[in-house]
């Protein structure tokens, strides 16, 4: 925080005396809740907020040009706080999304239940009237704190400005600790601007909240034991290893003990998908010999992941003939959805330390010879055919080969999004960024945002699906205005893509409300200020990736593929991820 320059105030009444001027730096300490606020978010080790300002906030934005923050002026409420996951998820840190009152609050409550659904440490900052008109529906006034409730880890409505710092601080750690989540912290207007004195705070804890990092040790010795004896075993790979910070350690978990790694979709990049126990994505558009050793396996080792359905099917004919080993830091999930034999409570990274100890050298070759043999060797051969149309996993496959595989990723959801977990390969954490739990369209363009923010030395491509890419592309300003050089690959079908698919799978082919039309998407880029491309076959694929690469700044390209492509295999709905399928069929099949 900017205080008082003794030599300026020298300068400009030179009759005053060295002990005034110091008096006068030492008032300097009392600063408004606008530049508390601030010096609050540096203490913690914040340089960026991603936000949107507004009535209710502007005391607070008048704290920002003397502070030492960055933001990031977005074009919509709910993708800073997409773009604040982002950046938290990419750097390790906590992110940071600011909102006004009202309907800038309210825009942010997906983006909080997307950062609740996938353990994403973010803290909200919105701003309230001012204290005297608070439960008298004033301009712009909503209860935040009860929306938010369900989709926060916790949330706070500050009373005093002496409570901003204190706040501030425990939200911080609330954030970051345990299960990682949002936290949102609304403070009033009329607090910004109030006056009062500032120092660090130091946070000494919260009583009832102590997450459990290190797991009982009898626990590990009894999922060891289990582990040791198998003669099938599987690991489960979920968030929550990257989460941890403990890919290292499982990295050499994975090797002792020989077993098959199947990746969820937010564990993808935990395991190098290059190696040679890495088997690939598991569910409901998971590989073949994926499922089909989940359906064989005598043990699954779940390690960070919850039981999503998509990653389950139906959960009685999910994993049939295994003893289940849950590792989680959170004990709401152990048990919630999948009967677990041994529960392991605790931190992945401090799990898997635990356990390295106590499992033996194991190499289950005769198992995994027999997973790699159940692979859909006539659906790997079809990805090497090229039709008329470019083939969406052709375009994943070329983005990969032309960034080597070590770019970050981010998806909006949808057909896109599983051609991109499919056929990418994630060898590196933290570099595959999409919507798991809530499976926001829009998503990934703002999530670019956020990762090259906080990752500006990595090449950034986001792969979006014309209909999501329709919510969110306002953002091209944003990376306009920022001068951030991502790469937008938009697969263009024309229709809401899964939906149809679902449509034309299990509705007769009623195509009702997905057809969607959409601007011409190389003008659109231009007139944002950026580059746009047009890909319609498959020769143009190569040029037009490596050209936006050469590109310093904000790139559209607009592949556009066969209408009517679908992604597989796949999952009915209801039914076993042993009951997936690789073509259309007929319903009365299952």
């Amino acid at each position: 925080m900017a205080v008082a320059n003794p030599k300026e105030l020298k300068s400009q009444n030179g009759n005053r005396t060295a002990e005034r001027v110091i008096e006068v730096v030492e008032e300097a300490r009392v600063l408004t809740g606008a530049q508390i606020t601030c010096a609050a978010l540096e203490a913690e080790g914040v340089t960026t907020a991603f936000g949107y300002p507004g009535g209710a906030v502007i005391p607070f934005y008048d704290a920002f040009p003397t502070a030492n923050l960055h933001h990031i002026l977005v074009r919509f409420e709910q993708w800073a706080a997409m773009a604040a996951a982002a950046y938290a998820r990419v750097t390790g840190q906590v992110g940071v999304c600011i909102a006004t009152s009202g309907p800038g609050a309210t825009n942010l409550v997906t983006g909080l239940a997307d950062a609740m659904l996938d353990s994403v440490p973010i803290v909200a900052i919105t701003g309230q009237v001012i204290q005297p008109l608070i439960g008298r529906d004033a301009f712009q006034e909503v209860d935040i704190q009860g929306i938010t409730l369900p989709v926060t880890k916790h949330n706070y409505a500050v009373q005093r400005i002496e409570d901003i710092a204190p706040t501030i601080k425990e939200a911080f750690h609330i954030a970051r600790s345990g299960r990682p989540g949002p936290v949102l912290v609304d403070i009033p207007k009329n607090l910004f601007s109030e006056r009062a004195a500032y120092s660090p705070v130091e946070f000494k804890g919260r009583r009832g909240y102590q997450p459990s990092l290190v797991p009982n040790m009898r626990q590990v010795r009894l999922a060891a034991e289990m582990i040791n004896k198998a003669e099938k075993p599987l690991i489960m790979a979920g968030h929550g290893i990257m989460i941890s910070g403990g890919e290292a350690e499982f990295h050499e978990f994975v090797e002792k003990t020989g077993m098959p790694v199947a990746f969820t979709l937010l564990g993808q990049g935990c395991f190098p998908e290059s190696h040679p126990q890495a088997l690939g994505l598991m569910g409901m558009h998971g590989h073949k010999h994926v499922n089909a050793a989940l359906g064989e396996c005598d043990l699954l080792v779940n390690i960070g992941a919850r039981f999503d359905d998509r990653a389950t099917g139906k959960i009685a004919g999910f994993a049939p003939k295994a003893k289940v080993v849950h590792v989680d830091i959170d004990p709401a999930e152990i048990g919630k959805n999948v009967r677990t034999d041994v529960p392991v409570v605790g931190d992945a990274r401090e799990a898997l330390k635990l356990m390295l100890e106590e499992v033996q050298p194991r190499q289950h070759s005769e198992w995994r010879g027999w997973i790699e043999s159940q692979r859909n060797r006539v659906l790997e051969a079809a990805l090497e055919d090229y039709p008329e149309w470019p083939e969406p996993y052709t375009i994943i496959k070329a983005i990969r080969k032309a960034t080597n595989g070590e770019a970050i990723v981010t998806t909006d959801v949808g057909q896109h999004q599983m051609w991109t977990a499919q056929h990418y390969g994630f060898d590196y954490p933290n570099r595959w960024l999409t919507s798991g739990g809530l499976g926001t369209m829009g998503y990934g363009l703002p999530s670019a945002v956020g990762a090259k923010v906080g990752r500006p030395d990595l090449e950034v491509w986001t792969v979006v699906g014309d209909g999501g890419f329709q919510m969110s592309f306002n953002e091209l300003a944003t990376a306009a205005q920022e001068k951030l050089d991502i790469n937008v690959a938009v697969i263009n079908n024309g229709y809401l893509g899964m939906v149809r698919q679902w449509q034309d799978l299990f509705h007769s082919k009623n195509y009702s409300e997905v057809e969607i039309l959409g601007p011409d998407f190389v003008k659109l880029a231009e007139a944002f200020g950026c580059t746009g491309i047009r890909v319609t076959k498959h020769e143009e694929i190569a040029p037009a990736i490596e050209r936006a690469r050469s590109i310093n700044g904000p790139v559209v390209i607009d592949f556009v593929i066969e209408p009517e492509a679908n992604v597989y295999p796949m999952v009915p709905p209801g039914a076993s991820n042993s009951d997936m399928v690789h073509e259309r069929f007929d319903q009365n099949e299952l």
